[in-house]
């Protein structure tokens, strides 16, 4: 490695070589020239991206985002990406692949100075060569498959031109979470939530589910079924509440309706439902709302029982007082348990 390259900048400079293909030659203004797009239109694509800001005269670009926008302009000229969605599907793409990229850099770094003798600048750009080409395959992969698996759901939906499904939707967060943080330290913290993120993935995806999110210290999911969305949260809570399983204790919420599916995310009054009986659960416990008690029941129609032990299935139920939430006045909720 010549001295340049030894020094911070040049260690840049050779790990931005590696990752875009060259060294940056062009500016913004020549890379719109060449692409033969609006030079407005690449910088909003730009902005929705996340990318940083650029002067006309500075030298950051290369041919990669010359294509990269001739590619993004076909896909308008197609209408695949419309002047309603592009916006929110492109400031989508740019804030899943910053957090990523943050992630995967903190991780080669770290790696990097992990070497007893190495010199980290050597070892990132090291890294960076070996790890990156098989980085991008299998991400390539993984998206393939997802698509795979979003394209036989859209089979199944009766209309595929409406955002509005049904789906059980599931919230499961972590009792005391607030007060246990405060005496980790942040290593041990961040240990014990991507612990909770990793055991609370395996079990949505194990009973059918599907991860919308985490959300700090809970995790948002839904399925098909409002059967699976129990089974998921049933799951968590035996989990919780075994002292030997380092699993923390937690408390679940479960809505069935209808809900306004968009770029991964899910909307809609049957969400917030979710997450207002989470907020009012006790320890342990998994409330469900009415529909998903009439939809497990088989029964559509309103019940009276403030208990029922439903000896033929696989729940039983305890009606609880109706609550007053944040936007809903009187839910009635239904503690559903194993029969």
């Amino acid at each position: 490695m010549s001295p340049d390259e030894q020094r911070p900048d040049g260690v840049l400079d050779a790990v931005e070589e590696l990752l875009l293909g060259e060294r940056p030659h062009l500016t913004r203004v020549q890379v719109s020239a060449q692409a033969g797009v609006p030079l407005a239109d690449a910088e909003e694509l730009w902005h929705q991206l996340g990318f940083p800001h650029h002067a006309d005269d500075e030298v950051a670009f290369t041919e990669a985002d010359v294509e990269a926008l001739r590619l993004a302009h076909d896909l308008m000229s197609f209408g695949i990406l419309s002047p309603e969605s592009r916006a929110a599907l492109v400031r989508t793409w740019g804030r899943s692949f910053a957090r990523l990229a943050d992630w995967q850099v903190a991780l080669l770094a770290q790696v990097a100075n992990s070497v007893p003798g190495a010199n980290p600048a050597e070892q990132l750009t090291m890294l960076t060569a070996e790890v990156m080409p098989r980085l991008e395959r299998l991400q390539s992969y993984v998206w393939r498959r997802h698509l795979a698996s979003a394209g036989n759901r859209l089979i199944a939906v009766e209309d595929v031109t409406s955002p509005v499904v049904s789906l059980a939707v599931g919230f499961v967060d972590i009792v005391g979470f607030t007060s246990r943080s405060k005496t980790l330290p942040d290593g041990e913290l961040v240990d014990w939530i991507e612990g909770f993120e990793d055991v609370a993935s395996s079990i949505v995806l194990d009973h059918g589910g599907r991860v919308v999110k985490n959300i700090g210290d809970a995790v948002l999911f839904v399925a098909d079924t409002p059967e699976d969305a129990v089974e998921i949260a049933l799951a968590m809570t035996a989990r919780g509440a075994d002292d030997d399983d380092p699993f923390p204790a937690v408390r679940g919420g479960i809505a069935y309706g209808e809900v306004i599916a968009r770029l991964g995310d899910v909307f809609g009054p049957t969400v917030n439902i979710a997450a207002r009986l989470t907020s009012v659960a006790r320890p342990g416990t998994v409330l469900i709302d009415s529909e998903a008690h009439a939809a497990l029941l088989g029964d559509p129609g309103e019940r009276d029982d403030d208990e029922d032990d439903a000896p033929e299935g696989p729940y039983r139920f305890r009606r609880v007082p109706r609550v007053s939430v944040k936007g809903y006045s009187r839910l009635e909720p239904w503690v559903v348990r194993r029969a």
